[in-house]
């Protein structure tokens, strides 16, 4: 016998319920059997998982600025800012300490509630680290989450960093083990683990997701996100980014971008196998239609990138994005609010 919402009576609260305690130790055949469900049961779990930790209607916005762009000794396949590639992105220095608080304080103004900041580099020197803790003490002034992106860590960065009052590390692993070395050659999987290894051992939170659209099999996109669900603890906040097309690239060659319902999946699953993350649509959303971005809000996205530029990358406008929230009955989150429901439990 079933329910007028298709659910059979007697499994409908077990099925809602799987996914939402914490594991890690989720095998690729469960991953995929929850991928392959039908659309609408794969988002039922999804969103009643969701529910039980976040607020369904409230959704995080944070900001991204580029404070030291392009230069970098990394071969990354998809990105502008390599020194590899020719994009005709102009390499620069570090952005000042006051210039930086000032893009801060405009984010904030827009209604951001973490601010974080990126440079191109391997990994940075200890000489830079006091200028980016400056920035990291000024932005938490304000009342702002920071999160820094930089490259690989050392412990001991680690540690200052951590003093400065850093909320999140981002260190993305980009794709699958499998796949990885047709993206990257530089540095390995096992290298961002290490780093991510690092922050966590340094009581930093988690800032770390992937990249689709490369010329992926859906099994590697599957596979990147088990990387990440069989940490633990899961990473906090785990955003996922659709590629954006960049000549000079040798993505370029390969690049197939994934159609939105399967983007829509990998969200869905995503929520499943991390409940309590923080799942948030990053790069490629200005590609994305309002009901592609509706969807994936349902499936259990609950954080964006607010702002017209994301590194080097398009973004929506702020009005865009406001336009869709009023549409949708979705707020913006207060500081830290998208996580009071994980924080209570």
């Amino acid at each position: 016998m079933t329910t007028s919402t298709g659910a059979t009576t007697g499994t409908g609260t077990a099925r809602a319920a799987e996914g939402s305690q914490l594991r890690s130790d989720w095998t690729e055949a469960e991953a995929r059997a929850l991928y392959d469900l039908p659309f609408p049961e794969l988002l039922f779990r999804a969103q009643s998982v969701h529910r039980r930790h976040f607020d369904p209607a409230t959704v995080e916005t944070a900001t991204l600025l580029s404070i030291k762009t392009g230069g970098c000794a990394e071969d990354c396949g998809y990105c502008s800012q390599s020194a590899h590639h020719e994009t005709g992105l102009k390499a620069t220095k570090l952005m000042g300490v006051e210039e930086v608080l000032s893009q801060a304080q405009k984010a904030k103004e827009g209604g951001a509630t973490r601010f974080c900041m990126g440079a191109a580099w391997r990994s940075p020197k200890d000489r830079d680290l006091d200028a980016v803790c400056a920035m990291i003490s000024g932005v938490k002034a304000m009342g702002l989450e920071a999160c820094v992106t930089l490259g690989m860590l050392t412990p001991e960065q680690v540690t200052r960093l951590g003093a400065a009052g850093l909320d999140y590390y981002n260190h993305n692993i980009d794709t699958s083990p499998a796949f990885y070395p047709e993206i990257v050659t530089t540095r390995t999987m096992e290298d961002r683990l290490d780093t991510l290894a690092s922050v966590r051992a340094g009581g930093i939170r988690l800032c770390t997701g992937g990249i689709v659209g490369m010329g992926e099999s859906v099994d590697d996109r599957i596979a990147m996100l088990l990387v990440l669900a069989t940490l633990d603890p899961h990473p906090e906040s785990v955003p996922l980014n659709m590629w954006n097309e960049i000549e000079g690239t040798p993505v370029m060659d390969k690049a197939d971008k994934p159609d939105p319902i399967a983007f829509v999946r990998l969200v869905a699953l995503a929520r499943l196998l991390m409940p309590r993350s923080i799942v948030r649509l990053s790069a490629g959303r200005h590609a994305m239609s309002d009901e592609m971005q509706a969807l994936c809000f349902l499936a259990g996205a609950n954080s964006i990138f607010t702002g017209d530029v994301l590194l080097t990358t398009g973004n929506p406008e702020r009005d865009k994005d406001a336009a869709l929230f009023a549409r949708l009955g979705i707020r913006a989150a207060a500081p830290a609010a998208v996580e009071m429901r994980s924080a209570a439990e």
